[in-house]
């Protein structure tokens, strides 16, 4: 296998990481009857961005970059917030 076809196949796996993110939030809104993003979008969200950005640091993209390194920053953030709302809600007295 080429160093090429490896680039590749993380490509894709990064495609696939990212698009089940949407998947994971159609599946649980349809169980809701109404709009959710449940956390392991973000997680998903999260594992394609950081393979893609790896995928387009080897393609030298810097666009793909820019806007891979971007989302991972709002992806990140969200999953603080997440963390801390659950810390503050475990929390006796808060």
């Amino acid at each position: 296998m080429t160093q090429f076809t490896i680039w590749l196949v993380i490509g894709f796996l990064g495609q696939v990481l990212f698009g089940m993110r949407f998947v994971v939030q159609w599946i649980r809104s349809e169980r809701e009857g109404r709009s959710i993003i449940p956390v392991a979008f973000w997680y998903f969200s999260v594992a394609g961005g950081v393979t893609l950005l790896s995928y387009a640091l080897w393609r030298q993209d810097p666009v793909f970059i820019v806007g891979q390194a971007g989302g991972l920053l709002i992806y990140g953030r969200n999953l603080f917030f997440i963390r801390r709302d659950r810390r503050r809600a475990a929390t006796p007295g808060s």
